[in-house]
């Protein structure tokens, strides 16, 4: 029997690549807080479909899209219209003060993830996964009496993202090449809707200076670069390697929003937080565990 291969030791720093560049990425839209929501949404999705298509086609990776059936399109358009508004939800959150909400709503979403496991492909939750989730539903249920309300937009961050997840792996399809599907739905959209503004008069490209401009037709690529850079650590790393250093992101969120930004952190939602934080700490326990089981089963 042949030994496996070693791993990959660039794997790790493309993960972390990718995920401090989430991370930081509150400062990016911050600095874009005069164009409004969807204008820069607009410009992300019309940015990031053009730096696709140029991969594309410099890769010559078109023949990965012959094999998509109705089925594959269907789950596509719907991952399509799920990442559509988790990226609005996320950069309407940023512009008004919500940063750190928004890094909940990633710090959740694997819990999420496990939910759905459970009622959507019946599998079985296990009992640290079942005490995680205790704890976070405390969290939720202190940080709503902190907020005076439902933290929605960490909800709908997490299970946007949690049901993208889900279509994504049932289409079945290269990350890269599903990307460029998902974008390539609504591009003609954000295209329509950036002339519409630019016909109004109530856009703001080419209207507050180069720096907004720049920043504005970037974000294509800051959208790019760390999904192509995560693509490749995937390719690379152990899931349960990438489940651990996945946290990584949304606590340079939380930092973003706290140090940087000045959001607010009454004792309060410090409580909440912190139950969340021993949430993932007990389901990171579990999921390391549970993988070094199974690597010793291995024959």
């Amino acid at each position: 029997m042949s030994s496996p291969p070693p791993q990959d030791r660039s794997g790790p720093l493309y993960a972390l690549g990718a995920y401090a560049l989430w991370g930081f990425f509150p400062l990016y839209w911050a600095m874009l807080k005069a164009a409004s929501a969807p204008e820069v949404l607009g410009h992300r999705i019309a940015g990031t479909f053009a730096l696709l298509l140029v991969w594309m086609a410099a890769t010559r990776r078109w023949t990965l899209l012959l094999g998509l059936d109705r089925r594959r399109l269907g789950l596509l358009a719907g991952a399509s219209a799920l990442v559509t508004l988790n990226w609005l939800t996320y950069i309407w959150g940023v512009q008004n003060g919500h940063v750190v909400e928004t890094s909940l709503g990633y710090f959740i979403n694997p819990l999420v993830n496990v939910g759905l496991g459970v009622w959507l492909l019946g599998e079985r939750m296990r009992r640290p996964q079942l005490v995680a989730i205790g704890l976070a539903a405390v969290a939720v249920l202190i940080l709503t009496v902190d907020y005076g309300r439902v933290p929605w937009i960490a909800f709908t961050l997490a299970l946007t993202f949690a049901f993208y997840g889900l279509l994504k792996k049932k289409a079945g399809v290269p990350s890269v090449p599903a990307l460029f599907v998902e974008t390539a739905f609504v591009a003609p959209l954000a295209v329509a809707y950036l002339v519409s503004l630019r016909l109004e008069g109530t856009d703001t490209l080419l209207r507050l200076g180069a720096t907004h401009d720049l920043l504005l037709l970037g974000a294509g690529v800051a959208t790019a670069i760390p999904l192509l850079l995560f693509g490749a650590a995937a390719n690379r790393v152990a899931l349960s390697t990438l489940g651990v250093l996945q946290y990584l992101a949304p606590s340079i969120q939380f930092v973003c929003g706290v140090a940087f930004l000045g959001e607010e952190m009454p004792p309060t939602r410090w409580a909440g937080f912190a139950f969340v934080w021993v949430a993932l700490m007990v389901f990171s326990w579990d999921a390391l565990r549970t993988a070094r089981r199974q690597r010793r089963a291995e024959p």
